[in-house]
């Protein structure tokens, strides 16, 4: 940053500087986490390199934290592993294995629950995580579903018209019939949204029973089919180019 910069509201500051989502860092300045120059930061406080920010107690340096160019990183999520970086109740967590960065540090762009495999995206900008998380941009997130028994026409329809969750309404904007044999049949499914469990829960207000649920693509960005559970690997600048134009 030039001494002649203009300051910038934190949040937006803090998430460009790989410190978190914006989303984190409003739920961290609420909960009095973040502080500048000693006072603890509110909502709407606008800072600059000049100013002296700690998060968690963690001096952020604002200089070098935003040289970094933004970086992307694709893992394939296997069952029993949860998004958070660390939690008492189980030991495995998406984060584990992930290599360390220089500076900054890896912020998932959305979730998957325990038992869903498929992709998952990290980058170290906070900005173009909250831009493909907000579900004002309706970035597109596609998933293969195997169900047990087959769907009627209706039950389809009801699904893309839209059904009412306990958190409100919600509706896939796709769904392709990928067949199947036996009991269970395959299915690929648009959501525009992140909502807790939200495929299963579409699918089992029909009475339909979710057994295998995959992440197959995010935004642009596919999964690609020579990718297996637990591989992690970088993005090319042009395919993070294309998942900022998702959110432009």
């Amino acid at each position: 940053m030039n001494p002649e910069e203009t300051p910038e509201r934190i949040q937006k500051v803090l998430a460009r500087a790989g410190v978190g989502s914006r989303r984190q860092i409003e739920a961290w300045i609420k909960e009095g986490r973040i502080k500048i120059n000693g006072k603890h930061a509110v909502l709407g406080d606008h800072i600059s390199s000049k100013d002296k920010i700690k998060v968690n107690n963690r001096i952020i340096d604002l200089d070098s934290s935003t040289a970094d160019t933004v970086k992307v990183l694709a893992y394939y999520k296997p069952t029993g592993e949860i998004c958070a970086r660390s939690d008492p109740k189980h030991k495995k967590t998406v984060f584990d294995k992930l290599p360390k960065l220089s500076k900054g540090r890896w912020i998932n762009i959305g979730r998957l629950d325990i038992n869903t495999i498929g992709l998952l995206l990290f980058t170290n900008d906070g900005e173009l995580a909250n831009g493909l998380m907000h579900p004002s941009n309706q970035v597109e997130r596609e998933y293969a579903v195997r169900v047990l028994g087959t769907a009627t026409k209706e039950q389809l329809a009801n699904l893309v018209n839209g059904v009412k969750l306990e958190d409100g309404q919600a509706n896939f904007t796709d769904i392709v019939d990928s067949g199947g044999e036996g009991v269970n049949h395959w299915y690929h499914v648009v959501i525009t949204e992140g909502r807790n469990r939200e495929v299963r829960r579409l699918w089992e207000s029909q009475g339909l029973k979710v057994s295998r649920l995959i992440r197959v693509r995010f935004g642009s960005y596919i999964l690609p089919r020579s990718k297996h559970p637990g591989n992690f690997w970088d993005l090319k600048e042009s395919e993070i180019k294309a998942l900022s134009q998702d959110v432009q």
